[in-house]
């Protein structure tokens, strides 16, 4: 899932505010949100309790998908422990086996390979 981060302040959904699950994450126990269509049930963003200044946006429910490029420099790679295994991941990103940083906001030194990396197992 791509999903880029913005400043909550200065987003917005058009035509309204979608409806809000709230659930704990099983890593920090804090809240995440997530925003979905009423109607068709489609997870359109996530905000965290966490991070309460930020959004994540799901990429595909933007008007223009592609013009969010994910860069070495703009991305890192989150959770690849549960990731399937057989997954490719690209050369030169950050990678984290769950989160960036520890619940009291340190930062986890990524791990970066130089190769695309394939995980093993589950």
């Amino acid at each position: 899932m791509i999903e880029p981060i913005f400043e909550r302040d200065s987003f917005a959904f058009k035509g309204g505010a979608p409806t809000v699950y709230t659930l704990p994450s099983d890593g920090s126990g804090k809240d995440i949100n997530v925003h979905f269509c009423e109607k068709c049930g489609t997870k359109l963003a996530l905000t965290f309790e966490r991070w309460p200044d930020r959004i994540g946006i799901y990429v595909g429910t933007l008007d223009d998908p592609v013009s969010i490029e994910p860069t070495k420099e703009n991305s890192k790679h989150i959770f690849a422990s549960e990731a399937r295994p057989g997954t490719i991941l690209p050369p030169g990103f950050k990678i984290f086996d769950r989160h960036a940083t520890e619940n009291d906001g340190t930062p986890i030194e990524p791990t970066v390979h130089s190769t695309p990396y394939v995980v093993e197992n589950w």
